[in-house]
């Protein structure tokens, strides 16, 4: 069976740290998938509010998210303090990747959790079609 394989891009933009909350524990005892996909919302969120946007204005334009990737490492507890370490790379006229590395430190060593990828596309809302992406967001992207 194919396995999902993400080349994660080396320059970082942001970093962001996210505590396991109880609730993101499943019957298994460990962080489920939904919890996994949640966090990375959560740190794609704080990376929009450093450079004061929301996923609904960037520069007066939305995001969305066309397709997720998430290539699970090793499991997560809860007390976990999860460093989620976004990148990006392939900017086109509507859109961008998003990278995410996901580690933790656990018994003083580093571990990686799970590499994962979003497409965003970038969309107005008030006329329900993909728009061009802002050129604040662009320029932001391209310094990195």
């Amino acid at each position: 069976m194919a396995r999902i394989k993400i080349t994660i891009p080396s320059h970082k933009i942001f970093t962001a740290t996210i505590p396991v909350r109880i609730s993101d524990i499943n019957y298994g005892n460990h962080v489920g998938n939904d919890a996994f996909v949640s966090i990375l919302h959560e740190a794609r969120v704080q990376w929009l509010k450093s450079h004061f946007f929301t996923e609904l204005n960037v520069a007066g334009i939305g995001l969305i998210m066309s397709d997720l990737a998430l290539e699970f490492k090793q499991e997560s507890f809860y007390g976990d303090r999860i460093e989620v370490q976004l990148s990006c790379s392939e900017i086109s006229s509507a859109g961008f990747e998003l990278y995410y590395q996901l580690f933790t430190n656990r018994h003083g060593e580093q571990r990686l959790l799970a590499n994962a990828k979003t497409g965003m596309v970038c969309y107005n809302y008030a006329l329900k079609k993909v728009s061009t992406i802002p050129q604040v967001l662009k320029n932001i992207l391209a310094a990195h």
